[in-house]
C-alpha cells in the first residue's frame, strides 16, 4: 500500500515534467495536486493511515486541554528567556577568553 501512494505521488511529479510544454502550466500543477492526493488517499485507507488519523484525532482532542498563558504571561516569559540566554551566552564567551588565555599561556604566543 505504502509503495501505491508513493508511486502515485511519483507518477504525479513525473507527468508534471513530462508534459512540459504540452500541457499548461495550472494542468500539469493539477497532476501533481492529483497524484498527492491520490496517494495520501491511498495511505489513509492502510492500516498505517487508519493509526494515523487515530492519532491525530487523539491529538485534536488533548489540544483542547491546553490551557495557553496569557500575553502578559507570554510577554513575561519570553523576557526571561531573553535573559538566560544572555546570562549563559556571556558565561560561555568569559570560558571561552579563559581557555584562550590558557592556551595561548602554554603554547608561548
Amino acid at each position: 500500500m505504502y509503495a501505491l501512494a508513493l508511486l502515485l505521488v511519483a507518477a504525479g511529479v513525473f507527468a508534471f515534467y513530462w508534459f512540459e510544454g504540452q500541457w499548461s502550466n495550472p494542468l500539469r500543477i493539477g497532476t501533481v495536486v492529483a497524484g498527492v492526493v491520490a496517494g495520501l488517499a491511498v495511505f489513509m485507507l492502510s492500516a498505517r493511515g487508519r493509526a494515523t488519523r487515530g492519532f491525530l484525532s487523539e491529538s485534536r482532542f488533548e489540544l483542547r486541554k491546553v490551557v495557553w498563558p496569557t500575553r502578559q504571561e507570554a510577554v513575561r516569559l519570553t523576557w526571561v528567556v531573553v535573559g538566560v540566554v544572555l546570562v549563559i551566552s556571556l558565561l560561555l564567551a568569559g570560558f571561552d577568553a579563559v581557555i584562550r588565555w590558557g592556551v595561548k599561556l602554554l603554547l608561548g604566543n
